[in-house]
């Protein structure tokens, strides 16, 4: 490991875009961008309440997450087949190889589709032969996480988990998103148990507009490897003191942070802070057809605002390989790469 990067600040930029790095949070359907949505509403007969990709475009003006969430769900009313699946998280993968992300560990939200009569089949079938053919076309490594929908029943969390378990092997874990506050994680104890008896990573949403209480919650009501965003973690000096102790990663997504209001500015961002702190941070893009930009992006915004340095990104980066459930042999491997990369552009 470098202990210490120099890099000319003029040169930042470029490596944060070239240096390998993985995605630990991105939501598929939020990859879903207008144009796509309206080829995939053409194909299948889908009529929208927007009269053109402007007009979508222009309705992404969001207050709080469940303002995000309504225009959410609207857009993802044009999935309906597996090619329709297919051809959603093949664009997400195709972009992502392009910002060098070598691994990609995608959220997907079946509750979104099984209610409108979309089978478990059709949803993770689309998504799998996609990350399979990504895989064997441009050398990413994709796996995807079931999610249940928080503001949903157990019951319904229970049903869900059922219907994908004759497809396990291809989803490696499960998350909880959607409506945080109002729905603390210990609403999903039993699921998350089951989860963990069948052997399923397990992560959570918790700590974005929810309280700290959410994140203790998820680590000991759930057990989660992860916390998706915490970034309330630092209102909480015992908590910030575990999740150090303990390397529980945080999947902190700058540009989501800011357009939901949680940070109206980036150079509020505590991500600096958050690392400083000793925290294993990452940097993702949440829902980047929605919140305004992919992964690089994320890291080309949030460290202009914040004058974060070349050693903060070696961080990032090597947080997000630990962070994976990628195999361990996959992770020295692009270890190795990232330390080639940052050679390449370090001060001479």
């Amino acid at each position: 490991m470098l202990a210490s990067p120099s890099v000319d600040p003029a040169r930042l930029p470029a490596l944060l875009q070239a240096m390998p790095k993985a995605e630990l949070h991105i939501h598929i359907e939020g990859s879903l961008e207008p144009e796509l949505i309206f080829q995939l509403a053409e194909r299948n007969g889908v009529r929208l309440p927007y009269a053109s990709v402007e007009a979508l475009r222009s309705a992404y003006a969001f207050s709080n997450l469940q303002s995000f969430l309504d225009i959410y769900y609207a857009g993802a009313s044009v999935l309906l087949t597996e090619q329709d699946f297919y051809d959603m998280a093949r664009a997400y993968l195709r972009r992502a190889v392009r910002d060098k992300v070598v691994r990609a560990e995608i959220f997907f939200d079946p509750q979104t589709h099984t209610a409108r009569g979309v089978s478990m089949e059709t949803v993770i079938r689309g998504l799998h032969r996609a990350c399979e053919d990504a895989q064997r076309e441009w050398g990413i490594s994709a796996a995807l996480i079931l999610c249940f929908l928080r503001h949903l029943s157990e019951e319904d969390a229970f049903a869900t988990l059922e219907q994908a378990l004759p497809f396990q092997g291809q989803f490696i874990g499960v998350g909880l998103d959607s409506s945080e506050l109002g729905h603390p994680p210990e609403k999903f104890e039993r699921v998350f148990a089951r989860c963990r008896a069948l052997g399923l990573h397990r992560v959570a949403h918790a700590g974005e507009e929810g309280p700290p209480a959410y994140i203790w919650s998820a680590l000991d009501a759930l057990q989660v490897e992860r916390i998706d965003h915490g970034v309330q973690a630092l209102k909480d000096e015992a908590l910030v003191a575990r999740l150090a102790r303990e390397r529980v990663a945080l999947t902190v997504c700058p540009l989501s942070n800011q357009k939901l209001c949680v940070f109206p500015d980036l150079a509020q961002h505590n991500l600096r802070a958050l690392l400083d702190a000793g925290l294993c941070a990452t940097v993702n893009s949440d829902d980047p057809a929605y919140f305004g930009g992919y992964i690089n992006d994320n890291f080309l915004q949030v460290f202009a605002a914040t004058g974060m340095t070349a050693a903060h990104a070696w961080q990032l980066a090597s947080n997000s390989f630990e962070a994976s459930f990628a195999p361990e042999a996959d992770k020295r491997a692009w270890m190795a790469r990232l330390e080639s990369v940052f050679s390449d552009y370090s001060a001479l």
